[in-house]
């Protein structure tokens, strides 16, 4: 008779194997590429803080004032933001999620998705905005949404529409590509140039250029959205 526990060690074998075979991504979070830093580790919001006003307000406060302001601001952030399946979801409620650091010049990557009707951008250094919506919703055509998304809209003397219209359906995953020199932002949506080294203007006081240095948010418009797969590489030194 054959003495089937001579072969008891091959699945234990296998199993071991496996867990040392397997790719550590797989365990350690989203792989940047290459140069490039993750924003968001697809399982928590570190890195991340809430919104406390605009830069101009924000300067204005005194130490103690921001940073009991801060506080506040993170408890509604954790309110309203949440990582699911390795996703940021926001329920449409709250305020914009805004990383940690500052950033002067950079390249950045993020995925994001928006159902109908949604409307979003992101701001670049605590700026408005790299603009997303549905571009198939019709209360948004007197706005110019059918032109697409990806474009500087608070623009008022230098473009703020698109090249072209690069936009996926929505429920659908969207890539930008934003690199930022100076007061230029160039932007490539799913691969397609759509913005094209423009000048971006400062909306919170347009005798001022665009702030050298500031934070990257993830801006809301009351609408339920999600973002993944958040890049960076600093081109000037580094975050503060």
């Amino acid at each position: 008779m054959r003495d089937h526990r001579r072969n008891t060690w091959i699945p234990g074998f296998v199993a071991c194997l496996f867990t040392i075979l397997v790719p550590l991504s797989a365990a350690s979070g989203p792989q940047s590429p290459e140069g490039f830093t993750a924003l968001f580790d697809g399982k928590t919001l570190a890195g991340w803080k809430g919104l406390v006003e605009n830069p101009i307000k924000r300067a204005a406060m005194s130490s103690a004032e921001l940073a009991e302001a801060q506080k506040k601001a993170d408890e509604r952030m954790r309110a309203h933001w949440r990582v699911v399946d390795g996703v940021l979801e926001f329920d449409g409620q709250g305020d914009s999620l805004c990383t940690a650091g500052d950033y002067g010049d950079f390249e950045l990557y993020v995925d994001w998705k928006i159902l109908e009707g949604g409307d979003s951008g992101i701001y670049l250094r605590g700026s408005p905005q790299i603009q997303i919506w549905d571009t198939e919703f019709e209360k948004y055509r007197r706005h110019g949404n059918d032109k697409g998304s990806g474009a500087l809209w608070n623009n008022k003397i230098h473009p703020r529409f698109p090249l072209v219209k690069a936009d996926l359906p929505v429920g659908q995953w969207n890539t930008f590509y934003i690199k930022m020199v100076g007061e230029r932002v160039t932007v490539k949506l799913n691969g397609k140039l759509v913005t094209d080294q423009v000048v971006m203007e400062n909306i919170w006081d347009r005798s001022q250029r665009i702030y050298p240095r500031g934070q990257i948010e993830l801006q809301n418009h009351g609408n339920r959205l999600w973002f993944r797969n958040i890049y960076v590489r600093e081109l000037d030194g580094g975050a503060q």
